[in-house]
């Protein structure tokens, strides 16, 4: 069962709803040790100083943030403790707005919120009033020693505390060279809006789609370990230079067109199997 990183309370008026924090993403990186090539020994790293050399031990080492070239200013745990912000275990909502609105840019985290027992009514009655009215709450959250902007948002039964990043932190697109005046011809924008129509599903389906590095790297690692070799990756495609935006629409459109047609006939064929089989049992 998973375990709360957070409780507290969700606060807007005068409601409080008594919540806990859960994960609500799971990383699938895999994690690898750096070894000496000729024996796999283990390699450990030493706090060296970069004046005279030798290694530093724990109790001599302090944080410094470099305000010039070569000069800090040192910091002491009494310093980042005067400036923590207050730990008042409580999401408190600033105000709510339309998710529309939200550049995606600025979600960064998601965790789940959990109501207490006391709390289940005047959760649901935030979830459902969130999603009936297409907004979020914007809210402050303080968790460990940092604060937070944050929203709070209904996801199928449960409520999201999503981390925002805050405005500083965004870089503008204005900041890289964008083509923002480009004159586009009709029958460009016409094939490329076929392109899309034809490449459109209903819904988005994340389960469709794998880490397929991942998957590969597990099953090179699995191999190995058990002195097996696998076959290498075949090389991709190379890819022809546009020479005609126009021509190069219509082939994938086309491309795209027998892809699909392909699918179908798989997946009508696969009840006709069934059904050979079901006749001859």
């Amino acid at each position: 069962m998973a375990h709360a990183i957070w409780s507290g309370a969700i606060n807007f008026g005068l409601v409080t709803i008594p919540v806990k924090l859960f994960t609500a993403i799971q990383s699938d990186d895999l994690s690898f040790n750096m070894l000496h090539a000729k024996d796999e020994g283990r390699i450990k790293y030493e706090r060296t100083c970069s004046v005279d050399g030798k290694p530093v031990p724990w109790d001599e080492i302090v944080k410094g943030y470099e305000y010039e070239k070569g000069r800090y200013v040192v910091l002491t745990d009494e310093d980042f403790k005067s400036v923590n912000p207050v730990a008042t275990q409580s999401v408190d909502i600033l105000e709510f707005v339309e998710l529309d609105s939200i550049n995606p840019m600025y979600f960064d985290k998601p965790y789940y919120l959990e109501p207490s027992k006391q709390g289940r009514h005047a959760y649901a009655l935030l979830r459902e009033a969130l999603a009936q009215a297409n907004k979020v709450a914007i809210a402050r959250v303080v968790l460990r020693t940092k604060e937070y902007i944050a929203a709070v948002k209904p996801s199928g039964d449960a409520l999201v505390l999503e981390l925002m990043h805050w405005a500083n932190e965004i870089v503008a697109s204005d900041t890289i060279d964008v083509p923002a005046n480009e004159t586009l011809p009709a029958p460009e924008l016409k094939m490329a809006k076929m392109l899309i129509d034809s490449m459109s599903v209903q819904s988005f389906e994340p389960e469709k789609f794998t880490n397929r590095y991942h998957d590969e790297l597990l099953a090179m690692i699995d191999a190995r370990a058990n002195g097996r070799e696998i076959g290498k990756a075949p090389k991709a495609p190379t890819r022809a230079k546009v020479v005609n935006l126009m021509d190069v629409l219509a082939q994938s459109l086309e491309e795209n067109k027998k892809q699909r047609s392909g699918t179908k006939e798989q997946t009508n064929a696969a009840p006709a199997t069934k059904r050979r089989k079901k006749t001859a049992a």
